[in-house]
């Protein structure tokens, strides 16, 4: 399974057949599960990313995460976006001012918060919040973005923001999305990968998935026959 640069893969598939493990592993979270077994191999920008050799904090640097839920740290607007950037010891106002700015930009939530910055991250609403999660993952310049069911817990109006947004950011990164939402998953991808009892059945652009898939078991998912 190759994801090009720049564009958005979507994963789909019923519920526990691997579609979050697999994202996990593109950034080495599940190294935190207790007893995990890694086979096969995984690049990223053309390096293998299991080997004792590697720095997970740079990997997870060029591959930012958003998560289901959205969870902002208890910090300020600000502190928040400015929490990466300090951590890769960027110390100087004006630069994390210029890197606050810019990734709350592309998160399409500065003209919002712009005015609020020390106000409690927690105080926005549940859209807002997912986008300023958004801006936080942009915030260390990552090249690969994951994004885990990023609209599940969203209404109709956020989702739809999510969605416009990710269309937006294709432009400059390369995003991965699960999403047990079909119809998400054909507005906003160009590839999609169908997974099903841990296994990759088939990985096709988005319109040949939905509408000429060549495996059995994707057709039946994709027409609603089971999941």
């Amino acid at each position: 399974m190759d994801v090009e640069t720049n564009t958005v893969t979507a994963i789909i598939g019923p519920s526990g057949c691997g579609k979050s493990t697999f994202l996990r592993s593109i950034n080495r979270m599940n190294d935190l599960i207790p007893g995990v077994r890694i086979e096969g191999s995984l690049f990223v920008e053309g390096e293998e990313i299991h080997n004792n050799r590697l720095d997970l904090v740079q990997l997870r640097r060029v591959v930012g995460m958003v998560f289901q839920r959205p969870n902002p740290f208890p910090k300020s607007i600000y502190d928040n976006i400015a929490y990466g950037p300090r951590l890769q010891g960027i110390r100087r106002r004006s630069a994390l001012d210029d890197i606050v700015e810019k990734s709350l930009q592309s998160a399409a939530i500065w003209d919002e918060v712009k005015d609020n910055l020390k106000k409690s991250a927690l105080s926005l609403s549940g859209g807002q919040q997912q986008r300023l999660c958004i801006a936080r993952a942009l915030a260390t310049a990552p090249k690969v973005l994951l994004m885990d069911e990023p609209c599940s817990a969203l209404d109709p109006i956020a989702t739809a923001k999510i969605e416009e947004l990710i269309r937006v950011l294709r432009e400059t990164y390369t995003i991965c999305i699960v999403t047990h939402n079909m119809q998400q998953a054909a507005r906003v991808s160009d590839w999609t990968a169908f997974f099903c009892l841990g296994k990759l059945i088939e990985y096709d652009k988005t319109n040949a998935i939905f509408t000429n898939p060549k495996q059995k078991q994707t057709e039946d998912y994709v027409t609603g026959r089971f999941g």
